[in-house]
């Protein structure tokens, strides 16, 4: 509640000045006040009846909030679209009743609060203030088309060269910028600005200045840089070889993957296609393969297209050959990535005779949640749990995922016709050994730095990057690049020193896995995790007691 300060009340109407004159344009005009009643302000929050979802760029003119909203599950539009859906909304406090304006990117509204600029897509519209659903006229877009700026790049690299400097003084988490003389710095690189003549010159520039920190997490990059089309190669998802006496191409590997999901999609195991490891693919698009230098020339640019492959069972093309319609992959990274885990789960389980889960887990952020969530509840009922960040990409779920981890028995819950369940839920009662690497990075370092501190169980491998200085979303610069600035920093608990960063996580047991040993397949970090975790069930072997007899109360 605010409550504007009135202006004066005017010593004679305007009909008893002098004349009927009207006071001079250039008299000074008396600022507004404005007075904030603190007192009870959190007991005047009102919620406004909207379903859930997320919600921006929140505006309020006069008794109407604009706003935009995608979709969230209790939101009765979000029914066969996705969450990402977002549509521009109106609450009218007047007759409390939101009404949809449109399917919009981006909307502003005019000082005054008169006029509404519309973005959807690469379009622009201009608008009278809406109150009712939107209908664009023709008239109402905005021509841009023609709308070109002069920009002088060796003006705007310098004003960027300096901003990235200042943001850094400004919120690097040291204000002692680890002791760098941070202006000298900026004179010592700034005297090569004049020899910048491209975007990449200048972020070269800048992360060499930045660097001077000896900090991870200072990243530059973007802005206005060329861009260069690419063509995407179709990949099929399969290894092959080529026969020496035809040209046709062996299937020595088809890699297998989850067809209902678009990201781990592999093409040769479509449903009908049947296509099977050792038979020879003959054509593609009826180009024969023994007139390409390579398969993959003919799969240029074959993305989420039909292509047609000839298959045979032998090298040549006889009455066994058939035609197969496939849908080729941009990246096989995935198929492979869900390769490689599945194989862990079945090698640990043969190994430990079921008794040992395993789970990897990518990254702290949702992908890393969900390989978690898809992997760890089916195997709870397992003794013990290998855990794998090796790899780790970072996040900043660690705290849940070590959480989750950390569940302690209280008591046992058991059901008519059942066995026995841990309560709470969803935990492994049995010991647990981390595998982490040098590639286990930022929350991957923090994930097993909480393991070992909260002495969950043995460090398997090498030591960790060693980056765990976070970093926020980053302050645009003029061209549209990013700086991310180092803004806060972890320090142990007893207040002796700072952790991690620079030097990373020492594991228990350091194992370095052979290049060349795991080229064939042999994973030595991940028999020694087998081989601990089997030792620790050995020494503390946990069982889930025995059911009591049941109570007696007819007495």
């Amino acid at each position: 509640r605010t409550t504007p300060t009135p202006p004066p009340s005017p010593t004679s109407s305007p009909a008893s000045t002098a004349g009927g004159a009207s006071p001079p344009p250039d008299a000074p005009k008396k600022p507004v006040v404005v007075k904030v009643d603190e007192e009870g302000l959190k007991e005047r929050i009102a919620a406004l009846p909207v379903p859930s979802g997320n919600y921006d760029s929140i505006r309020m003119v006069g008794d109407k909030v604009y706003y935009l909203r995608a979709a969230g599950p209790d939101d009765p539009e979000a029914e066969g679209f996705p969450r990402a859906r977002r549509a521009l909304y109106l609450w009218s406090m007047k007759d409390r009743k939101e009404t949809e304006l449109g399917r919009f990117d981006a909307y502003d509204i005019s000082f005054n609060g008169k006029r509404m600029l519309l973005k959807e897509k690469k379009d622009y519209s201009l608008i009278d203030l809406p109150s009712a659903k939107i209908d664009l006229k023709p008239e109402n877009k905005l021509a841009i088309a023609g709308l070109d700026v002069r920009v002088d790049h060796h003006a705007e690299w310098k004003q960027i060269y300096n901003e990235c400097w200042r943001q850094m003084r400004d919120f690097f988490y040291d204000p002692s910028m680890h002791g760098v003389d941070w202006k000298a710095m900026q004179a010592k690189y700034a005297a090569l600005l004049p020899w910048v003549n491209h975007r990449n010159d200048l972020t070269y520039l800048v992360a060499e200045m930045i660097s001077e920190l000896n900090i991870g997490h200072a990243y530059v990059g973007g802005g206005e840089r060329p861009e260069v089309p690419r063509l995407r190669m179709g990949l099929l998802g399969a290894e092959y070889e080529r026969d020496p006496a035809t040209k046709a191409y062996k299937i020595t590997r088809i890699l297998r993957g989850e067809n209902w999901n678009e990201r781990t999609r592999a093409p040769l195991t479509e449903i009908g296609l049947n296509v099977k490891e050792g038979e020879y693919i003959l054509a593609v698009n009826g180009r024969p393969v023994n007139q390409l230098v390579n398969l993959q020339e003919a799969l240029i640019g074959t993305v989420g297209k039909q292509v047609s492959l000839r298959v045979s069972s032998k090298p040549t093309d006889d009455a066994s050959a058939r035609d197969v319609v496939v849908v080729p992959i941009g990246d096989e990274g995935p198929l492979y990535y869900y390769a490689w885990v599945q194989h862990n789960i079945d090698y640990v389980s043969k190994k430990t005779g079921g008794k040992v889960g395993y789970l990897h887990i990518p990254d702290m952020g949702v992908p890393g949640l969900n390989e978690f969530a898809k992997y760890y509840y089916p195997q709870t009922r397992k003794k013990a749990l290998v855990v794998d960040v090796r790899g780790n990409g970072g996040g900043n779920v660690s705290p849940q995922i070590i959480e989750r981890l950390r569940r302690e028995l209280v008591m046992v819950n058991i059901a008519r016709n059942s066995i026995p369940n841990t309560n709470p839920g969803a935990m492994i009662y049995g010991p647990l050994v981390t595998l982490m690497d040098e590639f286990s990075a930022s929350d991957g370092d923090i994930f097993p730095y909480r393991f070992k501190t909260l002495k969950m169980g043995k460090l398997i491998g090498k030591r960790s990057w060693g980056g765990v200085v976070g970093i926020r979303n980053a302050l645009p610069l003029a061209d549209g690049g990013t700086l991310n600035r180092p803004e806060f920093a972890p320090y142990n608990r007893d207040g002796s020193g700072w952790v991690i960063e620079g030097h990373g996580v020492d594991p228990d047991i350091v194992v370095d896995n052979d290049p060349a040993k795991e080229f064939k397949g042999e994973d030595q970090q991940l028999d020694r995790a087998i081989a601990e975790i089997l030792k620790d069930l050995e020494a503390n072997p946990k069982e889930l007691p025995p059911v009591p007899p049941y109570p007696k109360k007819d007495k």
